[in-house]
């Protein structure tokens, strides 16, 4: 019986005697994020969507003179926009500068609207372009939310953007503030 309890004992010490050397895990000093694009296109679209964000807000307020103000510095925005700071080939950027031409054409024309129906049937044509816009360029620094409210513009539905999946929406003001969806959301980070 001493055998065995020297053969087990040899055991536990043999399975227990295992290498006691630490484990280095080595990580690369990489970027806390990445993006595909110039800083100064990044620096410039996030102007952008902050200015579009703003004229939204504006109709969500049911504020003309916010929204006047708003869509004026989106069509500058758009305007001024250094497209050649886009990367990629030459078809994304010339896609991308029509979609900046046709945003910074119906903001000026929002501005010209006397009525907040007339400005939210053209923020709904900015809308469009921004999201076809976003998905060319394939912005990476934030995730932009596509919403939708099925009872806009006489249940034909209107689209917008927003930085934030709760719904505030553009079309109805403090009337709905809360109506719609969101319908897609657009990653590229």
């Amino acid at each position: 019986m001493r055998k065995y309890m020297i053969v087990i004992a040899l055991a536990i010490f043999a399975s227990c005697a295992g290498d006691d050397q630490k484990v280095e895990q080595t990580v690369a000093d990489e970027p806390i994020s990445q993006t595909n694009n110039s800083p100064e296109f990044n620096t410039a679209f996030a102007g952008l969507l902050d200015n579009y964000y703003h004229l939204k807000d504006a109709l969500v307020l049911t504020n003309d003179t916010m929204a006047n103000n708003s869509a004026q510095l989106l069509a500058a925005a758009a305007d001024s926009f250094p497209i050649n700071s886009l990367k990629g080939d030459s078809s994304i950027g010339q896609m991308a500068d029509g979609y900046f031409g046709s945003i910074a054409a119906e903001a000026k024309a929002l501005t010209g609207e006397k009525n907040m129906d007339e400005k939210r049937k053209s923020f709904q044509m900015i809308s469009d372009n921004m999201y076809d816009l976003v998905r060319t360029v394939r912005y990476d620094r934030e995730k932009v939310y596509h919403q939708f409210c099925p009872m806009a513009f006489n249940d034909a539905g209107g689209y917008w953007l927003s930085k934030s999946s709760d719904i505030k929406n553009p079309y109805f003001g403090k009337k709905m503030l809360t109506c719609g969806e969101v319908k897609d959301s657009l990653d590229f980070r």
